[in-house]
């Protein structure tokens, strides 16, 4: 902290000011990692975990799909990096940086889950507070396959997690951040996370749908029937599509 001494009517008055050559920067990864490649932004902090160190005041966080819950680590963000898959109309596996009061538009303008709407949200909610971030960078990649429950990242979309941090520890220079490269691999916050192990033990497309609900509606084991008739005595009512019943 920076020491203020002023003096005013005989007064002195002491004001602390945040330092500014020491930032609190926040490195965010938000997806659905159970979704293929909506996981990318999960998959890249992993990644910063195991292998990179950061001076005291730059956080990695693994933000999920936590939405407005994150918004109290925004607040305390001068520098926000976030990673994440965006459908930014490109081609699969395209990697896109945005800035600024542009990063809200491109994360609502084709949601593709709930999280997006949620961090959109949290950025509303952190500037109407009156602590947004001074400086906000996005690292999008667009998603190749989405309706793959418990598949991992597509090769394309994987390839791109090495140059978004890179990507990133270039920007966070201009602010004076030099990451440390790591030989011994960092601890996760759940070991559950690890790529490796979520590949390997995951269960073969055979054994678990991996594509939602259509696989099974369209299986023979599935069959639509009518309810039963109720035993009940059945009201009729008329209705007034002008509102009026």
């Amino acid at each position: 902290m920076e020491l203020d001494t002023r003096f005013l009517a005989g007064m002195t008055i002491l004001v602390f000011n945040r330092m500014t050559t020491s930032p609190q920067i926040l490195l965010l990864g938000i997806g659905n990692i159970l979704w293929a490649d909506e996981g990318f932004g999960v998959r890249v902090i992993e990644h910063l975990l195991k292998h990179y160190r950061f001076p005291d005041n730059v956080r990695v966080l693994d933000g999920g799909t936590q939405g407005v819950y994150l918004v109290e680590h925004v607040q305390t963000a001068d520098v926000l990096v976030v990673f994440d898959a965006v459908d930014y109309g490109l081609p699969p596996a395209t990697m896109k940086r945005v800035e600024n009061d542009d990063v809200p538009n491109f994360l609502g303008a084709k949601k593709m889950s709930l999280h997006q709407t949620g961090f959109q949200e949290v950025l509303a909610m952190a500037q109407m507070l009156g602590q947004y971030p001074k400086h906000l960078l996005l690292i999008g990649v667009q998603p190749e396959e989405l309706e793959d429950y418990g598949g991992s990242l597509r090769p394309g979309v994987k390839a791109q997690i090495q140059p978004a941090i890179d990507m990133a520890l270039n920007y966070l220079k201009s602010f004076g951040i030099e990451a440390e490269i790591s030989d011994q691999a960092g601890d996760l916050t759940d070991p559950a996370l690890n790529i490796q192990r979520y590949e390997q033990e995951r269960p073969p497309a055979e054994l678990a749908c991996r594509i939602g609900d259509e696989r099974i509606l369209q299986s023979g084991s599935f069959e639509v029937r009518p309810l039963p008739a109720p035993d009940l005595p059945s009201l009729q009512v008329d209705v007034d599509y002008r509102g009026q019943y």
